[in-house]
């Protein structure tokens, strides 16, 4: 038995067609029913949908052999006990400094609003940048428009989202896309059923 976690949303949506390419499919029963643990088409790949930031931890304790995580939750994180397989080249975007103008971020002490807070730290420690990280949990485009931040650092796709909200994107963190983890225990358990469905996927990519 495989236990694949997939995270609801953006990822889900574009994970399901990959994993239909080689075989496994989830009915729209299954996926609009209450249940937590989803019948895929093959008789011992069990699916689990969850929140994003779950994923690797449901992998992490080995109740998930593999999931497809956002590089972004991987990388705030640091977790133990995965490994990253795969780059799926799904789900891309990127992890960028915004803010309403080029001075805005020229401050010695610059106040930073994110909902990663972790990845934020280790950017501006990078380039020897003194910053106070304030932490927020959504709507982070209005912490620099009401005077809470002098700049965000979140995920861009399309960027409208920011230049609606009066803001532009100036430094590129990192390049963001899903990847397949897997639980060490796991790989080495079940290598074999792993490595198949891996190398499955590649060809499809």
């Amino acid at each position: 038995m495989l236990t694949i976690a997939l995270s609801k949303g953006r990822i889900l949506k574009e994970t399901l067609p990959l994993l239909a390419t080689i075989g496994i499919e989830v009915s729209d029963d299954e996926l609009n029913s209450r249940k937590l643990i989803l019948d895929s088409n093959v008789e011992d790949i069990k699916i689990i949908v969850l929140r994003a930031t779950d994923v690797p931890v449901f992998v992490q304790h080995g109740v998930a052999d593999i999931g497809v995580s956002g590089k972004d939750v991987i990388e705030e994180k640091g977790y133990m006990g995965i490994y990253e397989l795969l780059d799926l080249r799904i789900s891309k975007c990127r992890m960028m400094v915004a803010a309403k103008s080029a001075s805005d971020i020229q401050k010695n002490l610059l106040k930073v609003a994110t909902k990663y807070p972790n990845t934020a730290k280790n950017y501006f420690n990078k380039i020897n940048r003194q910053v106070e990280i304030i932490k927020l949990y959504g709507a982070m485009e209005l912490a620099p428009v009401v005077g809470l931040s002098d700049c965000i650092v979140d995920l861009v796709d399309t960027g409208n989202t920011l230049k609606a909200n009066g803001l532009k994107a100036f430094d590129e963190i990192s390049s963001i896309s899903s990847r397949l983890i897997v639980n060490i225990s796991s790989y080495k358990s079940k290598n074999i059923e792993i490595k198949d469905l891996v190398e499955s996927l590649e060809k499809n990519l």
